[in-house]
């Protein structure tokens, strides 16, 4: 009897470890039903604070592979410093999963140039809305925000 607890345990131990813990920031499964490859799409957010720079028209670049997609957006400016998909709840005892920016240089059309905070952001489904808390570089305070990505477009190279 006590070997048959011992194997089902260890059954138990393999399945958790196969199947992965928790933690909703690491890579996300691909439903959005899209082949690999690149494509333009719509990033929509509830704020005008947490949006894609206006250079950018609301649009990132969305990379789809057979397993997982990821949508590339340069923000306005760099007030993000992390994002989390998730609740600003759990990104507060989860920060250690939380997205790091890069920094990207944006020109605009009257050939100003600023340095902007891009995130790439795991994306599961399209036209269908999710949780996606941000964190401020001045309040240090995690926000919660409603995320939207669709009109995917293929790029032609």
């Amino acid at each position: 009897m006590k070997k048959i607890f011992a194997l089902a345990c260890a059954a138990a131990l393999l399945c958790f470890v196969l199947v992965g813990c928790g933690g909703s920031n690491g890579a996300v499964e691909n439903k959005t039903g899209l082949e690999p490859g690149t494509y333009t799409v719509t990033f929509k957010t509830d704020s005008t604070m947490f949006a894609v720079n206006e250079a950018y028209d609301n649009k990132g670049t969305m990379t789809v592979t057979k397993d997982s997609a990821t949508v590339h957006v340069v923000l306005k400016a760099k007030g993000i410093c992390n994002l989390y998909l998730g609740s600003a709840a759990d990104a507060k005892t989860h920060e250690d999963k939380a997205l790091q920016p890069t920094e990207e240089k944006v020109t605009y059309s009257d050939g100003l140039s600023k340095k902007c905070y891009a995130f790439d952001i795991p994306v599961s489904e399209l036209n269908k809305e999710f949780d996606c808390a941000i964190k401020g570089t001045d309040s240090g305070k995690w926000w919660d925000h409603k995320v939207t990505v669709s009109d995917p477009q293929p790029v032609t190279k």
